[in-house]
């Protein structure tokens, strides 16, 4: 059996709830998952942030329209550069995330029109918020 690349998990072996709030994933985050159980599931486990080079169209728009994370689109391979449990800061104003060992910060797409759905705890909540549908 292959050595893992990264020896802890994001959720310990026996648990359903992670110590991590961020995942930080390669290209084309979601592929598969067509329903809005994943963005759910992660958001379940204590999931906040994931930050991915891309995104499954569909996971996207579930994430977004749940409200459970916010989905990132890194500008750098962050894969590559972070591992379970290094400490870092999420700017969503600013799109950065600082790790804190280095102090270097990565930049991320910034979330426009997707922020004040996610915040609103998703589609249905920012509808009510705005006044799109009645409360």
């Amino acid at each position: 059996m292959p050595e893992a690349t990264n020896p802890v998990r994001y959720v310990k072996e026996g648990q359903f709830d992670s110590d991590y709030p961020i995942v930080v994933a390669g290209r084309n985050f979601g592929c598969g998952s067509s329903r809005e159980h994943a963005p759910i599931a992660l958001g379940s486990a204590g999931c906040k942030v994931v930050l991915a080079e891309s995104f499954a169209r569909i996971f996207f728009r579930n994430s977004v329209a749940t409200g459970e994370l916010y989905p990132c689109e890194s500008v750098d391979r962050l894969s590559d550069v972070l591992k379970t449990g290094d400490v870092v800061t999420v700017d969503l104003d600013a799109a950065t995330i600082t790790v804190k060992s280095t102090g270097k910060a990565y930049k991320f797409k910034p979330l426009g029109d997707v922020r004040p759905v996610v915040d609103s705890g998703g589609l249905f909540n920012y509808a009510r918020q705005t006044g799109m549908i009645p409360k």
